[in-house]
């Protein structure tokens, strides 16, 4: 949209002044409001738009501050600024200027605009500026002629300056901006509007392909848990309609900026910001409806890599048990062994997707487990962070609590965990720990994975050899709420 600045007359109670154009766009529809209506939390929209937006939704909630109302709450027409409004429509551009030497309503199209003057003029206003000033330069008639030319040389911003980022004028060129790399103002200007389309079509797919995956995985869900997820699918539905609604609003946006003219949108980066749309619904909803049946979709079998277990851990045949023997093995020196620390990671990896696994911890009072890159130093001394690639929930003796984080972070947390639930997704960077037994979640580490990572274990202290860390198999009775 173009920014323009209104020298308001006295309207109704409205003092006078100036007000900029954008604070009187509806924000759903972004452009200057048809109808004006106020609702209780006192923001205003088209009265068209508002009503359509909730429509849309199952929730009567305000797009600007989301406050939800438990039923559709009164509007009331906004009289003050619907006349604002109209005044701004009178002077709004879309591909033709206004005469400024014209006075009331009704002022005919500029068809030239003065350099040096600053002023657009009609045919008629034209001629006589002309007798008077026959060396003033005219070009194309464009709004907000100020805007338009460099403060400090009072030259037209024809050119963009690629290192700074803004526009300058010739004169620039020959200064502060000697050395630097420019273009034409309208090159630029296409270019980004190529750029901002191409990812406006690419967030479009996504938000397509999310919703066809999201569909398909949960009708598998309500095909094994339909009772628990009839809610929680009609809450998704919901949310991916607000999303599509959303992207439909920034698509109209992106329409009326096809129509701004090329300085405004490089002086004020005119394009509507199009976020990617973040899908992670199946966390939310675990945090919301504390349920963990999410995960049964997620579930992999995660066993133990013998090649990799320090020699003090003695691993069950079946690869999903670990203890701490309290003696040291004679194992073969394996480039993959930790030779130091009683460490065992998993045999299976991970470089995409979205993985859940459990593990009970019984009595254990001093263990870490998450996962690790598989780059991780296997030989001497190491330190269990973020920073050196393990993404941990640990508990220590006589210390709670912690993560991984660098320096760690303590959590208060009570009653002792039993059994902990790991799910990570690759893809958004998230490694998260929940409490099975109170079906609660402890935890999320963020980051961004670049190689394989691989579940780990790590039992340092002996004091309880007997006491064995276990892979739990994930299935329906696993995931129900324990007493």
């Amino acid at each position: 949209m173009l920014k323009m600045t209104l020298p308001l007359r006295r309207v109704g109670m409205a003092s006078t002044g100036n007000l900029s154009e954008e604070q009187v766009h509806c924000s759903i529809c972004l452009d200057v409001f048809t109808n004006p209506v106020s609702i209780p939390c006192g923001h205003n929209f088209c009265q068209s738009c508002i009503v359509g937006y909730w429509k849309t939704s199952s929730l009567y909630q305000c797009p600007m501050c989301k406050k939800t109302f438990h039923k559709r709450p009164d509007i009331s027409v906004n009289t003050v600024l619907r006349e604002i409004a109209e005044q701004f429509k009178e002077i709004r551009i879309r591909g033709e200027v206004l005469c400024d030497a014209c006075l009331g309503e009704g002022r005919p199209k500029a068809i030239k605009s003065c350099v040096v003057c600053l002023t657009s003029y009609c045919e008629e206003h034209l001629k006589s500026h002309a007798a008077r000033f026959t060396k003033h330069k005219l070009m194309e008639p464009v709004a907000n002629m100020e805007d338009r030319m460099c403060p400090k040389h009072e030259r037209l911003l024809e050119l963009f300056c690629k290192k700074d980022q803004t526009c300058v004028c010739v004169l620039c060129t020959e200064t502060e901006h000697r050395m630097h790399y420019t273009v034409p103002v309208e090159r630029e200007w296409t270019e980004k509007k190529v750029r901002q389309t191409c990812h406006h079509l690419k967030v479009s797919l996504k938000v397509g392909q999310m919703f066809l995956r999201a569909r398909t995985t949960f009708i598998v869900e309500i095909s094994l848990l339909e009772v628990i997820w009839k809610d929680i699918l009609k809450s998704l539905i919901t949310e991916l309609e607000q999303e599509i609604a959303e992207l439909r609003r920034r698509n109209t946006g992106l329409e009326n900026v096809a129509q701004t003219d090329h300085i405004h949108f490089l002086k004020v980066n005119i394009f509507p910001i199009l976020h990617p749309v973040s899908f992670n619904h199946d966390l939310k909803l675990l945090q919301q409806n504390k349920s963990f049946a999410v995960f049964v979709i997620y579930a992999v079998d995660v066993t133990l890599d013998p090649d990799t277990a320090n020699p003090w851990l003695q691993l069950s045949q079946d690869r999903r048990q670990v203890r701490h023997l309290g003696a040291w093995q004679d194992l073969p020196d394996h480039p993959d062994r930790f030779d130091t620390v009683v460490i065992v990671l998993g045999r299976e990896g991970f470089t995409s997707g979205r993985h859940y696994w459990e593990v009970q911890v019984g009595e254990k009072d001093d263990w870490y487990l998450g996962v690790a890159k598989s780059s991780v130093n296997r030989k001497g001394r190491i330190s269990v962070s973020t920073t050196q690639g393990y993404w941990a929930l640990a508990r220590k003796k006589g210390q709670g609590y912690r993560v991984s984080t660098s320096p760690p972070l303590l959590l208060p947390l009570d009653p002792k965990l039993k059994q902990i639930g790991v799910y990570v997704d690759y893809d958004e960077g998230q490694v998260s720990f929940y409490d099975i037994r109170a079906q609660t979640h402890i935890y999320t580490l963020k980051d961004t994975f670049t190689e394989k990572i691989l579940p780990f274990f790590y039992l340092y202290c002996c004091d309880k050899s007997s006491d064995t860390i276990m892979i739990c198999p994930v299935n329906g009775k696993s995931l129900t709420k324990q007493s």
